[in-house]
């Protein structure tokens, strides 16, 4: 009989004011259980410069922390404010780069790829989604903030979906070894 490994994924739903972040942990496919939930706050009055030193920071000790193999994060698809979506797409690249300098595994996903995998259709809304982390992750109540719900999402949609790209790229390398 084989052991199997604990899997630990850090969804990060990334923005400046506020980063939601959720650190998983998944023995198989069922067994999955939160280790971490929460928000990383940057004062809107404080220069940009010093928020993303700040968020950088807090990133770093999650990701040290939590020894994640994988950070999923959310991304950057569409915003209809150019402000949102540059503070939004500051803080991506942020998650991007310190998990990557970390070693860790970085995926992206959009917000229908998440809803997708969590809900079973890419066009539910954010309390439906809401209400399926609460009950795949078997919490007493939604998780609140709903930054910190979107990462958790983006968490599951990493576990749902990486046994199933790890496959196709074991498909892919054989066929390219024939």
């Amino acid at each position: 009989m084989t052991a199997r490994a604990l899997v630990r994924v850090l969804g990060i739903d990334p923005g400046l004011t506020r980063c939601g972040y959720a650190v998983l942990e998944a023995d198989g496919p069922r067994l999955v259980r939160p280790l971490a939930l929460g928000v990383l706050r940057t004062p809107p009055s404080s220069p940009l410069p010093q928020r993303l030193a700040e968020l950088k920071g807090e990133l770093a000790s999650l990701i040290a922390e939590f020894a994640p193999q994988a950070v999923a994060v959310e991304q950057v698809f569409f915003q209809v404010n150019v402000r949102t979506a540059m503070s939004v797409g500051q803080a991506s690249g942020l998650a991007l780069a310190e998990a990557a300098s970390a070693g860790c595994q970085v995926v992206q996903y959009t917000p229908n790829q998440v809803k997708n995998a969590v809900a079973g259709w890419g066009g539910a809304g954010k309390e439906q989604v809401q209400k399926m982390v609460q009950a795949r992750l078997g919490l007493a109540q939604v998780p609140e903030p709903p930054d910190a719900a979107d990462a958790a999402a983006l968490a599951l949609c990493h576990l749902a979906m990486a046994p199933l790209a790890a496959q196709l790229a074991a498909r892919t390398a054989a066929g390219a070894t024939r």
